[in-house]
């Protein structure tokens, strides 16, 4: 059913519509899934065949993000769109707004797929980041100032997960680094002393109304997000307001529309400098689908649709143990099943696999939350299933 009348008017899209997915990763699944619960058709385009999310779409465009002619039916299919990965190319989300409604927009995304843009951007919003540098040219290498070093090197454009970055801690390492890049735009920022990792997920709607889910504490390990603790008295009251309202300052700046999830770095004095920010849900907010009234993709199926956004309700404490495809191989080459059922034992654990046909180490295959009555109960159960699936401690 369609009712693209009312995209036109800023309407309400109310159940019975249709709506798109750009990419069909793990993130586009849930958002399908929430979807799909409120009764809303969907379509996810997406190049790969076995793309989770296309997999438990009601339709799947097995085709390119710029494809012409995907991108054409893309529109004729459906009442509004969104993302699920932030290297969506923006010129097809420029182009998909001018028949739909689009969130988040086609300017957000560029600026998120741009470092050197993003660091601009929350400079302009008065939220502090990491000292750092701008490397496009020759003469911006050799004009680096020392203060910088050591430092880690960033691809300006296509990283995450770790990916696309090397720390150095000599000029020599430095340029030696640039060039093993290619020599493409790059992002230095000084390396700091840091007592944690938080995020905050935040929710914008068309008229800039705007709700929060509770602050985030993050430990990573090797670039890739491991475990999410979500309780009162996580991080200090003040530093969680500090970063809620940093939060809501980029979002606004952007005059962004969907579900956005800022992170930062808290430094040994208690201080928050911003990291990067991810337009879409986001990895730390998978807790919210077992621990909250509302997920965050409740609230990006909100934000798209324009029906009302409340403020999200968080339940019960909850843990999140990020599932990499290292898990399936304990020892060796050969791929062994983990221990879903000794895992499924414990108290208060949701397994949420993400239906990817093959595992490889360093691909996100999953994610467990614990959640319990107490935070007590649901730390003490966390630690049980990191040690059955063999992961360190945290």
């Amino acid at each position: 059913m369609n009712t693209h009348e009312a995209t036109s008017v800023g309407a309400p899209i109310l159940p019975g519509a249709t709506l798109g997915v750009m990419g069909g990763g793990q993130l586009g699944r849930m958002f399908v899934q929430a979807a799909q619960s409120m009764g809303y058709f969907t379509v996810v385009l997406d190049p790969d065949a076995s793309s989770p999310a296309g997999l438990v779409s009601h339709y799947h465009l097995q085709a390119g993000y710029q494809d012409p002619q995907a991108l054409a039916q893309l529109a004729q299919r459906c009442d509004a769109i969104t993302t699920e990965f932030e290297n969506v190319p923006a010129p097809a989300l420029r182009q998909l707004s001018a028949q739909r409604r689009v969130s988040p927009g086609a300017d957000a995304v560029a600026i998120a797929q741009d470092r050197a843009r993003e660091k601009a951007h929350f400079v302009a919003c008065g939220v502090p980041c990491a000292p750092h540098a701008v490397i496009e040219t020759a003469a911006q290498l050799a004009a680096v100032s020392e203060a910088l070093l050591p430092g880690i090197l960033k691809t300006a454009r296509l990283g995450y997960d770790g990916k696309g970055q090397i720390r150095v801690k000599t000029r020599a390492e430095l340029a030696a680094a640039w060039a093993e890049l290619h020599g493409a735009p790059c992002v230095l920022e000084k390396m700091l002393a840091l007592k944690a990792e938080c995020s905050v997920i935040v929710a914008r709607g068309l008229d800039g109304a705007m709700v929060h889910f509770p602050v985030q504490r993050n430990l990573h390990r090797d670039g890739i997000l491991a475990v999410t603790e979500v309780y009162e008295g996580n991080v200090p009251p003040a530093l969680a307001r500090s970063a809620i309202e940093a939060t809501e300052s980029i979002a606004n700046g952007l005059q962004y529309v969907g579900v956005m999830c800022v992170e930062f770095f808290v430094l040994q004095d208690d201080s928050l400098v911003v990291n990067e920010m991810a337009p879409r849900p986001h990895n730390s907010g998978h807790y919210t689908i077992d621990a909250c009234d509302l997920s965050q993709f409740d609230l990006q199926l909100r934000t798209l649709t324009g029906l009302p956004l409340v403020a999200p309700r968080q339940h019960s404490p909850a843990i999140m143990l990020n599932l990499l495809g290292d898990l399936w191989f304990p020892s060796g080459d050969e791929a062994v099943t983990p221990p879903w059922r000794e895992l499924l034992a414990l108290p208060g654990a949701h397994l949420h696999l993400y239906g990817k046909q093959q595992a490889r180490r360093g691909r996100k295959m999953g994610h467990l939350c614990i959640t319990g009555a107490s935070v007590a109960q649901a730390r003490a159960t966390a630690q049980q299933a990191a040690q059955l699936l063999g992961l360190d401690a945290f």
